[in-house]
């Protein structure tokens, strides 16, 4: 400090004996010898004054200096030292962070200070292009506070850092060099800096990307020594996912650049691991290289790219590295549940991947399929929460499009001739169906409905299982233990597993609705429920769902329990619940933030066990179901008004068969235009598609063929720079821009033609839609001429005495059950 104060007083020429300057006052001395003063070295040195107090005093410096500053880096820039000092002194007065020197002051609580010096520097258009500028000058005391007085500026106000850049002429190559450098600090600042400027902009991460970035960050990595690096490795880590995460112009790119292969080296592990440990930086750098894994495969990715990716993981061994480490000793139990998911995305919708997945085993004696170990940990208590939802969404991406381990699993639950006594899937997912842990049932749960998802055999096949209750008892199916279980259980989230295996299991099976049908008080328990008006903690989920197992009781019945044929359960359903409030009671699902949230995405994701109350797959089926089982409501309500061929005259009677006649003709031909109106309908969704990629690939195009223009024209100054990372020269990428020049032109045709089809589908759409509604009406007016012959037949009944009083009790008593 007394350093410091000699310094201020040789600038200043020191306050008078006994007087007291102000801060203000200093700083506007300052300025104004920065302003004034005809010799560099004053300039210098009351600049580097400025920079000693801008920590401290950074609202004065900044309200009095900025502009002062500005102009020094456009007058003074031959002079390395002094753009130092200006570029150190506006990286402070911008940045968000609160200094030390600051907070003896008691200021910048209720504002950020930084970001408003940084609102203000950019509102002067040529302010960033000349900090760009200064990327060129190689000195160590001008680059490096330009890289940080950049990253300070994009902290604080990305979009507008991002939006300049963009059009600032080889502003993106710029930065890209400073990954050349050999300076460590200023390669590692530059990496942080592109963090902050990648994020949120595709057009960013493709230019960052198609500037070799993947190259670059891939040699910095193994430089550092791969995971067992330091930050800097992290950091490079998370630059690639910016780059990577929902952008499929970088991710194809990744992909056919084989840059894959690259990262198998990531996933060694020593083979003395449990000596060597991990340490906290490890498990942070490997945490980030199975993120940029999953953001290859990611389920939002389009189909295509994804199952490319998996392609290429799989031949590059990397899944069998994934597979290594999950069967590992000493994994970290975080590292373990991210290798989890991300084996399960890597094999997820993948047949050949499945099947490898299937066929490993693990370590132990006698050696056990990995899946075995890995549902044995799902259904343990003990095991970490995280962990258990992992192996769930593993198994679910193992079942995915899978119909051989569907019946793989399955048929480890039926009776078997060979009397192994190995412990199997189907029968760990059997006993934490019925624990007496509610999340075992719920993981079991729903595991156990991804073995039956779009799969009708195995809904049958899973129907033979039988289940000993008791010692010496008469065995039970399954699906009537699970009908049992769900009466009896008292846990909320038990209950809403055991109603998700069952909505699916008797979706579009009729012999599942059957033999649930016949457990005893089934039906009067979900009457009760979907009647009932409680609405605390969460029971409008168990009510609506116990509403939708009705539904689909009506829906999928073959009629062939007499007291429970669709018609007296429509009967029921009006009676005892209500149709309103029984639509109600669906629509509650729907609207719940808990269905919401499991709607959003395949992964399992909550921060405590008691949110694990609906899964994603339960959700589409709910969504589809929903509307099929309201209409065939209606339709039965509509059929039990009260008409009997019996009690109409015989006119009516012939009316009424001609009627019933002209409808089922007019039915017939409504459902053949009905599916047709499907075919086209999913034709026209299928050539909507293409048409989209079509559009998104011509865009590709066009950005690649930009970027490339804007390479040529660049001009020999910039020739050098181009050569040293696109070593083809001029003459490639002039054949480049011909070849997509060529390539937009044939996109350009098939969107056209695309454009023409969907037009021509359209137009057949609306015509159906017309033919759809007229026969709609006709209908209408059909069952109209029916409801006013039904109230006919009901006043010849009301005059009529030959019904005693006792036979109308015993036909209300019949309509009742």
């Amino acid at each position: 400090m007394e350093y410091l104060r000699s310094g201020l007083k040789s600038v200043l020429g020191g306050p008078e004996p006994g007087a007291q300057v102000s801060d203000a006052e200093t700083v506007e001395k300052l300025v104004s010898r920065v302003s004034t003063s005809t010799l560099l070295e004053d300039r210098r040195d009351a600049c580097r004054a400025l920079k000693a107090l801008s920590r401290k005093h950074r609202i004065e410096v900044g309200a009095q200096g900025m502009d002062i500053l500005r102009q020094v880096l456009e007058l003074d820039r031959a002079d390395c030292e002094i753009i130092g000092y200006c570029l150190d002194t506006l990286c402070n007065i911008t940045s968000k962070e609160v200094f030390e020197e600051e907070l003896e002051l008691d200021i910048n609580k209720t504002v950020n200070v930084g970001e408003q010096f940084s609102e203000m520097f950019l509102k002067n258009p040529e302010n960033l292009p000349l900090v760009l500028s200064f990327l060129e000058e190689y000195d160590f005391r001008v680059r490096w506070p330009a890289v940080k007085l950049l990253t300070s500026l994009t902290m604080c106000k990305p979009k507008d850092v991002q939006d300049i850049i963009l059009v600032s002429p080889l502003g993106m190559s710029k930065l890209m060099d400073l990954l050349c450098d050999n300076r460590e600090i200023i390669r590692n600042d530059a990496v942080l800096l592109l963090i902050y400027l990648t994020k949120s902009n595709a057009n960013i991460q493709k230019i960052v990307a198609f500037e070799n970035a993947f190259d670059r960050l891939l040699t910095i990595i193994s430089d550092e020594g791969y995971t067992d690096g330091g930050i800097v490795v992290q950091d490079c880590l998370l630059l690639m996912l910016n780059l990577l995460q929902n952008n499929t112009s970088n991710i194809n790119f990744f992909n056919e650049g084989s840059y894959v292969l690259k990262l198998a080296p990531m996933f060694i592990l020593p083979e003395n691991l449990e000596e060597v440990g991990w340490s906290p930086q490890k498990v942070s750098n490997f945490h980030c290289v199975l993120h940029v894994v999953r953001a290859l495969v990611s389920p939002n990715n389009p189909a295509q790219i994804i199952t490319s990716c998996q392609k290429s993981l799989r031949n590059a061994n990397l899944l069998e590295s994934l597979c290594g480490i999950l069967m590992a000793s000493g994994v970290p139990a975080n590292i373990l549940t991210e290798t989890i998911n991300t084996v399960g995305e890597v094999i997820r919708g993948n047949l050949t991947n499945q099947e490898y997945f299937a066929n490993v085993l693990a370590p132990s004696s006698p050696p056990r399929p990995a899946l075995v170990v890995l549902i044995m940990s799902m259904v343990n208590e003990k095991q970490p929460f995280t962990l258990r939802c992992a192996v769930l969404y593993c198994f679910e991406c193992y079942l995915y499009k899978n119909e051989i381990g569907q019946e793989l699993v399955v048929q480890t639950l039926l009776p078997s001739t060979t009397g192994s006594n190995t412990l199997t899937a189907g029968q760990l997912l059997c006993s934490g169906l019925f624990s007496s842990d509610p999340l075992s049932n719920w993981f079991s749960s729903v595991a156990l409905s991804h073995c039956l998802l779009e799969n009708p055999a195995q809904k049958e096949q899973l129907l033979r299982v039988l289940l000993a209750t008791n010692l010496g008892a008469q065995p039970v199916t399954l699906l009537h233990q699970c009908g049992v279980f769900l009466q009896h259980t008292s846990k909320l989230q038990a209950k809403l597993g055991m109603l998700m295996l069952l909505s699916t299991w008797m979706t579009h099976c009729p012999a599942a609705v059957k033999v649930f049908l016949n457990v005893p008080g089934a039906m009067a328990f979900l009457t009760a429920q979907a009647s009932a008006s409680e609405f605390d903690n969460n029971a409008e989920l168990l009510q609506g769902l116990c509403a939708f197992i009705l539904g689909l009781c009506v829906l999928f019945n073959d009629n062939s329990i007499q007291n429970y044929s669709k018609e007296n359960l429509s009967q029921l359903i009006e009676k005892r619940v209500g149709l309103e409030t029984y639509c109600k009671k669906l629509n509650e699902v729907s609207r719940h933030e808990l269905y919401a949230k499991a709607a959003k995405q395949p992964q399992i994701k909550a921060a405590q066990a008691n949110e694990l109350l609906l899964e994603f797959e339960f959700c589409k089926l709910f969504k589809t179901m929903e509307g099929a089982i309201i209409q065939a409501l209606g339709v039965q309500r509509d059929l039990s008004n009260g008409i009997s061929e019996l009690s109409l005259s015989e006119h009516e009677n012939a009316l009424l068969v001609q009627y019933k006649d002209l409808i089922r003709d007019q039915d017939k031909k409504l459902q053949e235009w009905q599916r047709k109106f499907g075919f086209l309908e999913r034709q026209f969704e299928e050539l909507k598609a293409q048409m989209q990629e079509a559009q998104q690939t011509n865009a590709q195009l066009v950005d690649q063929n930009t970027l490339l223009k804007a390479q040529l024209s660049t001009g020999a100054t910039q020739m050098a720079s181009t050569e040293k990372f696109q070593p083809q020269g001029t003459a490639a990428l002039t054949e480049r821009i011909r070849q997509l020049e060529a390539e937009n032109a044939k996109l350009a045709e098939e969107l056209t033609e695309k454009t023409s089809e969907v037009e021509s589908y359209q137009r057949d759409q609306d015509d159906l839609l017309t033919l759809l509604t007229a026969q709609d009406t006709k209908l209408n007016k059909f069952k109209e001429r029916l409801r006013q012959m039904g109230a006919l037949s009901k006043e010849d009944e009301e005059s009529s005495s030959d019904i005693s009083d006792n036979e109308k009790e015993r036909d209300g008593e019949h309509s009742l059950l």
